[in-house]
């Protein structure tokens, strides 16, 4: 039940049978002259004030709690899993670019409302997202999660293309905004999936799909891109401006990564 909070001021202004009547509402059993207000009055204020106390003493518990559940899954965790945010309130966890779990909020249950699902059933609930991590942590290292089954032909869902395209872009520092793939706030182009082939456009020109065989290549391209010549690639730059003796060493190691790729 929730209760008024009163303050010293407020209550000096009330008459003794109302502070009596509100002592009682709090359950509130005062020691000294029952007939002085002050006592009345002190009575109800320490009552407040332990009361705030314990709210602050569980609060700082669970938040300890959480913080040794989060070390605690780090710990036993075998190997990283990766975490990606579907919205505020839904995260997947990939092993390997492979859907291993979700967690997910339930708004109609009262205290345990984040839940762990495996192949679309709930496998585990509680009340903070920090138990659900370490849950799928722990069982995943012990074999005990329940597998998630795989579809046959991969990379079919937008969540398993976004996984991939996110962890190779993390290995080269990339951020993934709405409209692309981003460098220090430069637009290097976007990476995409259409009917299981992979394809990559440059920021210069958008609407020359390039295909290739998989993120890896795709996300590399990329990262040859010289954000420096209005997205062409460094490939490009040299074909079109500039003869091979006057490339830096800087230049001339990315064309010849960029020749590479392209022979490969």
């Amino acid at each position: 039940m929730t209760h008024v909070r009163y303050t010293q001021q407020a209550l000096s202004r009330y008459n003794l049978p109302c502070l009596k009547r509100i002592a009682t509402e709090l359950d509130v059993t005062p020691i000294g002259d029952r007939r002085a207000a002050d006592t009345w009055v002190n009575a109800i204020i320490t009552h407040q004030s332990n009361q705030l106390q314990k709210v602050d003493e569980q609060a700082l518990a669970q938040g300890e709690l959480d913080h040794h559940i989060a070390d605690q899954a780090q710990v036993v965790a075998s190997e990283p899993l990766t975490i990606v945010e579907i919205s505020f309130d839904h995260h997947e966890y990939y092993a390997d670019d492979k859907l291993v779990a979700s967690i997910s909020h339930d708004d109609d249950h009262l205290t345990q409302r984040w839940v762990v699902m495996v192949n679309g059933k709930e496998v585990f609930r509680a009340n903070t997202v920090m138990r659900c991590h370490r849950f799928i942590c722990t069982h995943y290292k012990d074999g005990s999660l329940p597998v998630q089954e795989q579809l046959a032909t991969p990379c079919t869902t937008s969540n398993e293309i976004m996984a991939q395209i996110f962890n190779e872009c993390e290995k080269y520092g990339f951020e993934i905004l709405d409209d692309g793939i981003y460098q220090n706030d430069v637009k290097l182009g976007e990476v995409g999936q259409t009917d299981g082939g992979w394809w990559f456009t440059r920021a210069a020109d958008e609407t020359q799909r390039v295909p290739c065989d998989s993120a890896i290549e795709a996300v590399q391209s990329l990262s040859m891109v010289d954000v420096s010549t209005d997205g062409k690639s460094i490939f490009d730059e040299y074909i079109l401006d500039q003869p091979l003796e006057q490339l830096t060493g800087d230049k001339l190691q990315r064309l010849l990564e960029r020749t590479e790729l392209v022979t490969a």
